[in-house]
């Protein structure tokens, strides 16, 4: 056993997963750039090298948290058997981490508005992203992306209702009610 550790997380790793994790716990706007810079342990100027501005530094989160939550979907669908009856045994998986507060995104378009539409249009990307992937879960046939809108609308309501109510039970459990009658159903 050569006992060989990885290296410490370089600066800019380091502001980014601390500006992650304020960011979506407490709201990109409650999170000052000061409380990044204390949090990550950096100096301002080492901040503002790796990123010029706060808003800069938001689109960096956007672009980590779709990375990350990415590679998590995928792997808890593949978990579910990689199937749409798979969406609702994912997302319940993330709904139990007691850091779970709703959708990233989502969020911070509702904070920010239009105050910085690069963060609407990584939102949009990360939505169209989810919505690929459940489509690569439905049958193939020219009801797929129908269905699979459907489905990412039906994630996004689980999303924001379980977020609001503090328990997921009700969304789980009309998101595998909405999976069923969409696959059930002929598109309009």
């Amino acid at each position: 056993m050569t006992g060989k550790t990885a290296p410490p997380p370089s600066a800019r790793e380091r502001i980014l997963q601390t500006a992650h994790d304020l960011f979506y716990l407490e709201g990109v706007r409650a999170t000052g750039v000061d409380r990044v810079i204390a949090e990550s342990g950096v100096t301002k100027v080492t901040l503002y090298r790796h990123f010029p501005s706060k808003n800069e530094l938001i689109l960096a989160f956007l672009d980590y948290r779709h990375e990350r939550w990415m590679a998590w979907f995928d792997a808890a669908l593949r978990r579910g058997g990689d199937d749409a009856a798979a969406l609702a045994p994912a997302l319940a998986e993330w709904f139990a981490h007691p850091q779970f507060r709703g959708c990233a995104f989502i969020n911070t378009v509702a904070e920010l508005g239009p105050a910085l539409p690069d963060a609407g249009e990584r939102a949009r990307a990360h939505k169209r992203a989810m919505q690929a992937r459940i489509a690569a879960l439905l049958p193939a046939g020219a009801a797929r992306e129908t269905r699979a809108r459907a489905l990412a609308v039906a994630v996004d309501g689980a999303i924001v209702r379980a977020a609001c109510d503090g328990a997921s039970e009700d969304a789980l459990a009309a998101l595998a009610a909405t999976v069923d009658a969409v696959l059930a159903r002929k598109p309009r």
